[in-house]
């Protein structure tokens, strides 16, 4: 039953041909059978999942449910859920219960999903290959010695296992994509203000933003449509009408134009990736799309650009974890500053530090001027030379990450190798751009990923024009050996 598609599961649904209750008992077994092999779960929650699940099969019965009403779902540890653990996979948040709800939670909530547990993820969401959490590192499904991505690499993993349909990511410089493509799933990453930040745990807070992870990009709509819209609890989150993405995903791509920077085919990127991104654009121009080569000439900055100010932002933002107020507290401190010190160092790990380090350097007097200042202006740079691009063309299209799933432990001491890794995606995070990652091949084995990028608010074309390259290809639908149903 866990390896259907979300619309597949909707449809049983209505029919009447399953229960929910029957679906969840599916998902949390193999969820139990399978996450001490692949470590994509912090918690589950089997007693309040089958709750709910009863409370959808009674909704179903009288006629009152909605397309997502009893389908399960598993979220990224870092969207606070009233009542349960919401731990950000960070020893500093290994006791912390949340006391209210995210609001993309309670918008899923009201639209029936139910909630199997909370997948894992890199801590604070700090990390390209889901190994820097408190909980140990998550496997690949294709390759368990293999990294899946990250930091919401528990949330591909899952819905990759087929443990759980569909997943609740949040992508800050890449994190929904990334993993999506090193997973052979669908990662969508909303433009910034669709889907609201109010009770997801901040990490940068002009990057972060939530999404969907799932096995097409038609699943992804109908989760994205109860996800996003306008929050007055969030400052940032945009008041702009929230499409119908089912309705436009059948729209005839005749005439689309893609623009394909060729600065994002450098020769970091692995020949087979290259490869097969220039496939799915030739099927894509067999549809009756053209490609024309667009120019992004400062893509190489974008790197150095995102990680001065996403570590900034992360250093603000981690300041309130002292020990006093919550959080990890290291006991019997002799004074107030051995709380401080000795809470922090003990409830951080190796990679929260580095970047609250940074961060504090670059925002330090003598240094913001030199390294933020500059920072923020080359991202206005990044972001206008996109706009220049996307009234040049419909979408983008480019590779999602320069490598495969690489192994467990490759890139973990060295830093700079690990940030390269996103040198595709941040850019667009930069941008506040909407952007998608979909199964685009294989090689060795290992999924490749496409990303489409577009211009703000067109989540509907990207899931349009990934679910039309969908219904030309059967990538999406592979499932990792050893993981059959």
């Amino acid at each position: 039953m866990s390896g259907y598609t979300l619309a597949e599961l909707s449809r049983l649904l209505r029919e009447r041909a399953i229960s929910s209750t029957e679906i969840v008992k599916s998902c949390l077994e193999r969820a139990e059978r399978h996450n001490g092999a692949l470590n994509c779960f912090i918690s589950l929650f089997p007693e309040h999942a089958l709750e709910q699940a009863k409370a959808a099969d009674s909704i179903i019965a009288a006629g009152k449910a909605g397309p997502l009403t009893g389908i399960p779902v598993a979220h990224k540890d870092i969207f606070c859920t009233a009542g349960f653990k919401t731990s950000c996979a960070s020893k500093m948040l290994d006791s912390f219960i949340a006391p209210y709800q995210a609001t993309a939670m309670a918008k899923l909530d009201a639209a029936g999903t139910v909630m199997i547990g909370k997948t894992n993820m890199d801590e604070f969401a700090m990390g390209s290959s889901n190994e820097n959490s408190f909980y140990g590192p998550v496997s690949n499904p294709w390759d368990t010695e293999r990294v899946p991505g990250g930091s919401s690499g528990g949330s591909a993993c899952a819905v990759s296992a087929r443990i759980v349909p569909a997943a609740t990511a949040t992508d800050t410089g890449g994190s929904i994509r990334q993993p999506a493509a090193l997973c052979g799933v669908t990662g969508l990453k909303p433009t910034y203000g669709r889907v609201s930040r109010y009770g997801m745990i901040a990490y940068a807070s002009s990057l972060d933003q939530g999404g969907p992870i799932a096995q097409t990009a038609q699943d992804a709509a109908m989760l994205l449509g109860s996800m996003s819209g306008f929050d007055p609890k969030d400052a940032t989150s945009a008041d702009v009408r929230v499409d119908n993405y089912l309705d436009a995903l059948n729209n005839d791509i005749r005439g689309l134009k893609i623009g394909v920077p060729r600065e994002y085919f450098t020769p970091e990127l692995e020949q087979p990736i290259s490869d097969a991104v220039t496939a799915a654009l030739s099927l894509l121009e067999q549809a009756g799309a053209s490609v024309i080569d667009v120019e992004l000439p400062h893509t190489d900055l974008s790197i150095p650009v995102y990680y001065v100010i996403a570590s900034a932002e992360c250093s603000s933002n981690l300041s309130r974890y002292d020990g006093v107020r919550f959080g990890h507290r290291c006991p019997e401190p002799k004074d107030i500053n051995d709380l401080f010190c000795r809470s922090r160092g003990e409830g951080f790990g190796d990679e929260v530090k580095r970047r609250i380090m940074i961060g504090t350097y670059v925002l330090s007097e003598g240094y913001y001027d030199a390294y933020y200042l500059k920072a923020q202006r080359l991202r206005r740079v990044l972001r206008d030379e996109f706009r220049a691009a996307l009234d040049l063309v419909d979408v983008i299209v480019t590779p999602t990450s320069p490598t495969t799933a690489f192994p467990l432990g490759s890139r973990i001491g060295d830093p700079v190798s690990m940030y390269l890794s996103d040198i595709f995606t941040v850019s667009v995070n930069l941008a506040g751009l909407p952007a998608i990652s979909i199964p685009a091949g294989f090689s060795a084995g290992l999924p490749i990923g496409m990303q489409i990028i577009g211009n703000y608010f067109q989540e509907a074309r990207l899931l349009n024009v990934a679910h039309q390259y969908q219904q030309m290809t059967d990538w999406h639908k592979r499932i990792p050996g050893g993981w059959q149903l």
